[in-house]
């Protein structure tokens, strides 16, 4: 007897509700780590991820060692989506494609415009992120009011969005470059692309090399947790057999543990922030009004507007059963970007109190795209029901 292949809608559903797990698990890890940052064992708290282990800090572990499993799933997920699922078309791509690119861009600029002659201008990638679980944790508080085509609109978006993220960091965050290093690393990436050819299935000769690719990666100069997007797009995955593929088996495998432990631990490490008492003030520096302008404001704006151009001229259609009001409320839960604006900080930045008051800014941007997206899509939803509503004839 055949096995019945799960319709898509039925995997977007499954993913969405881990997605809306991992969000709220995240906003409980780093309530805790803010907690423990600003009590009276912050010195101990924030000095324990600075420990050294094999020539490493745990937080380097964390940020440039476990996050490249993290893109690993990332670059699984980004595979999956253009070889089978909402972006395996150019006419499913299409509009999510446009939507991500305004989403980036303009809050991009906005930062940059905020920051124009001063150093850390550098930081113009940091609101140019959305984090896929945070945002899909919100759009899930407001429960089986959601249209799936806005669903699956959103998660598109943040998967795309996570791929430009991929590009900034791999172009913009590169400072030198240890070629002998770089070139090992691009062979071993060739070597894996050749076996793939080869049609070579066993995770257990992919995996190995792609640890062999992190090392040397991570004495590159380029950022290691790119070799981990590398490694997933040269995972055999097939999707017309019923029988799971490599690619599909190594998603599954991760589809807990980078969601509930990884994650969890990012947070941790990289929100353990201390609230100085002038936090107030420190809001109001180029570089957090460029964070919170560009999160809060840019974000769903440059959303929005490629979103109606990319409809307007007919590059792309309307998901079903949308409004645009629905669609500017996608766009502000956009502004959430925690994860990845967080990573690209890390990134940008060395000093650390501009780091510290980033990551701040970082917090209060996605708090407020979050509480008002959510409450600006359960407005609309309910407007929508009542305009729905049949009338009732009066005898």
């Amino acid at each position: 007897m055949t096995k019945r292949k799960p319709d898509s809608s039925s995997i977007f559903k499954k993913f969405f509700e881990s997605e809306k797990s991992s969000g709220l698990t995240l906003i409980a890890f780093t309530i805790l780590s803010l907690i423990l940052a600003n009590s009276s064992v912050q010195h101990s708290y924030i000095e324990f991820w600075e420990t050294p282990i094999a020539g490493l800090k745990i937080e380097h572990w964390v940020n440039d060692g476990f996050m490249a499993v993290f893109f690993l799933l990332v670059g699984l997920e980004l595979k999956h989506e253009f070889t089978a699922g909402e972006l395996s078309s150019v006419k499913k791509a299409t509009l999510p494609i446009f939507s991500a690119v305004g989403g980036m861009l303009v809050p991009a600029g906005i930062f940059v415009i905020l920051n124009w002659g001063k150093s850390t201008v550098s930081g113009f990638g940091i609101p140019m992120a959305t984090d896929i679980a945070f945002a899909l944790g919100a759009l899930s508080l407001l429960g089986n009011k959601v249209p799936l085509s806005i669903k699956v609109f959103l998660t598109a978006l943040a998967v795309i969005d996570d791929l430009g993220a991929i590009v900034v960091i791999g172009v913009f965050y590169t400072k030198t470059i240890f070629w002998l290093n770089f070139g090992i690393a691009i062979g071993i990436f060739i070597g894996l692309v050749i076996l793939n050819k080869l049609k070579v299935r066993s995770l257990w000769i992919y995996l190995p090399l792609g640890i062999a690719m992190w090392y040397f990666m991570l004495h590159s100069g380029i950022h290691a947790t790119i070799s981990g997007v590398l490694l997933a797009f040269t995972i055999p995955s097939f999707s017309n057999s019923h029988s799971k593929s490599p690619a599909n088996r190594l998603q599954q495998a991760l589809h807990y543990p980078v969601p509930f432990i990884i994650l969890p631990l990012f947070a941790l490490v990289n929100t353990a922030v201390p609230i100085s008492p002038d936090w107030n003030t420190a809001l109001f520096e180029p570089v957090s009004l460029g964070i919170i302008s560009g999160l809060v404001i840019g974000k769903p704006i440059g959303i929005f507007l490629f979103t109606w151009l990319s409809i307007r001229f007919k590059f792309a259609e309307k998901p079903k059963g949308t409004t645009w009001n629905q669609l500017f409320g996608v766009g502000i839960l956009g502004g959430i970007g925690f994860t990845m604006s967080i990573f690209v900080t890390i990134l940008a930045f060395t000093d650390p109190e501009i780091v510290t008051n980033s990551k701040f800014a970082i917090l209060v941007s996605s708090l407020i795209a979050g509480m008002i997206g959510y409450t600006w899509l359960r407005i609309s939803f309910r407007d929508r029901k009542k305009n729905n509503r049949p009338l009732v004839r009066q005898n």
